[in-house]
């Protein structure tokens, strides 16, 4: 199932929104890869671990699985598993630049408290 409306990221709709930055940064380095941008993805995932309970992942991927939502933002397309999704839902996927934040992160309404250092989450 493929959502490909591009949503004002700062809205909180239903899926994932994905900001331009965190976009042109993920297409710039999945075409480093000579990944097809057509079929290629960035994955979004939650797994269990960190001082708060979940956390997030996210690696590249040729393709979708079968089961999973496929949302289309700014060139980049987000693979989500059903499972995942539940905890994550409504989140937007931004870019930090600099020494001290570089790097992509989730803003996540779903969230209820984090540990100190922002690498875990609870809902």
């Amino acid at each position: 199932m493929s959502e490909t409306a591009d949503p004002d990221p700062e809205a909180g709709a239903d899926g994932i929104d994905v900001t331009e930055a965190a976009a042109g940064e993920a297409v710039d380095l999945m075409d480093g890869e000579d990944m097809d941008l057509e079929e290629a993805g960035l994955r979004l995932f939650v797994k269990q671990g960190g001082c708060a309970g979940l956390s997030y992942g996210m690696r590249f991927e040729h393709e979708p699985d079968d089961e999973d939502r496929i949302f289309e933002r700014h060139e980049l397309r987000v693979f989500v598993d059903p499972a995942s999704l539940n905890y994550v839902e409504g989140s937007v996927l931004d870019f930090e630049g600099g020494l001290q934040g570089e790097g992509f992160h989730v803003r996540n309404p779903n969230v209820e408290s984090e540990c100190g250092c922002g690498e875990s989450f609870r809902t």
